[in-house]
């Protein structure tokens, strides 16, 4: 029995998703292992295994991969639908869901390393500098911003500044875990777990109204007088 094998030529689509992908992951590994100035265009095809001449057939320079790869790597860890029903009535458990997502993500070893290098040349590649002006393109902010906005409209909460306040809430879970993930210090998941819940509750006092408005009493037929 013969069996044939396909002709070499153009590869196959799923071998290109492979390869891609596989080219990605080198080069993220070589940015994160020796800087972006220590990288080069042969290490980075080297572990990839993978010929400088395709490397260049795929990227016109070193600055081409850095800027396709780690924004590729940053949003693998991103989940659009961070509440299964950002239109629960249950707005602590939701914010609860959404703020341990945060925490887990700010301090991921992988994702800290990522996001040091990306600020580290931010100076070299403006497009990494995130605007002053808003963060509404985080799927996280977004998230908290719908909850937000669900539960202004029902009455049980108080806000006069949805994006503001979603911000206020994302800084309070994550911005110390993360600064001291950046110095290479992780809490305890007990300490994390009790930073979280602090930091639900702290939030939630500071948007419910002070005087929860009472439902409406039934109104009583007035007796004719006999």
């Amino acid at each position: 029995m013969t069996t044939t094998s396909r002709r070499p030529g153009r590869p196959t689509q799923a071998e290109a998703e492979r390869l891609d992908e596989q080219l990605r992951e080198a080069a993220v590994a070589t940015f994160l292992e020796h800087g972006y100035d220590g990288a080069s265009m042969e290490a980075i095809a080297r572990a990839a295994g993978i010929t400088k001449q395709t490397l260049y057939s795929r990227y016109a320079d070193k600055r081409a991969v850095f800027m396709d790869v780690i924004p590729w790597a940053m949003s693998r860890y991103e989940q659009p639908d961070l509440v299964g029903d950002a239109a629960g009535d249950d707005l602590g458990a939701a914010l609860t869901a959404i703020a341990r997502d945060a925490l887990e993500r700010a301090t991921d070893p992988k994702l800290v390393r990522l996001q040091r290098i990306a600020m580290n040349e931010s100076g070299r590649f403006p497009e990494f500098s995130v605007s002053g002006e808003t963060m509404a393109w985080s799927p996280r902010l977004r998230a908290v911003m719908d909850l937000l906005r669900h539960h202004q409209a029902a009455g049980n909460i108080e806000v006069d500044d949805i994006e503001l306040w979603s911000e206020h809430f994302l800084t309070l879970v994550q911005v110390l875990p993360a600064r001291l993930a950046d110095f290479g210090v992780y809490r305890s998941k007990k300490q994390q777990e009790r930073h979280l819940k602090s930091a639900v509750e702290l939030f939630l006092r500071a948007i419910r109204p002070v005087h929860p408005v009472a439902p409406p009493r039934a109104s009583r037929k007035r007796r004719s007088p006999l």
